[in-house]
């Protein structure tokens, strides 16, 4: 199956999935993810973000063409359609090999498909 990615470009979206509070966290990445709204049809549709806190400007979008790179290879496969992700890069993204890096979203997409996975236990809020 290759289903065709939709970028998610609005920060309503990117705030949305985060609210969910479903993550994987893992060394190349931190995946969110979240049921799409009713009106968004049965697609799959990504995000990607990096912050300052990854390196300057060209670090950062070394880091999100990575992440593109790597969400066109696995989210077909492994991404539940009808589900909005958002791939958040790391400190090492940018230098990761890449084959980790693959294996890094394959890992956390399995995390996020277990039932309540990725979810803080109750009273977790702090």
């Amino acid at each position: 199956m290759t289903a065709r990615l939709i970028r998610l470009k609005t920060r309503a979206d990117f705030v949305r999935v985060a609210a969910e509070r479903a993550r994987a966290v893992r060394p190349g990445l931190i995946v969110q993810a979240a049921p799409q709204p009713a009106d968004a049809g049965r697609t799959l549709r990504v995000g990607f973000t990096a912050s300052k806190r990854v390196g300057n400007a060209v670090v950062r979008n070394r880091a999100k063409r990575r992440l593109r790179a790597a969400a066109a290879s696995v989210l077909p496969l492994h991404g539940r359609p009808g589900t909005d992700y958002v791939l958040i890069a790391r400190a090492g993204t940018g230098e990761r090999v890449y084959a980790e890096l693959l294996a890094d979203l394959e890992a956390a997409l399995r995390q996020l498909a277990r039932p309540h996975a990725g979810k803080p236990a109750r009273g977790g809020d702090g």
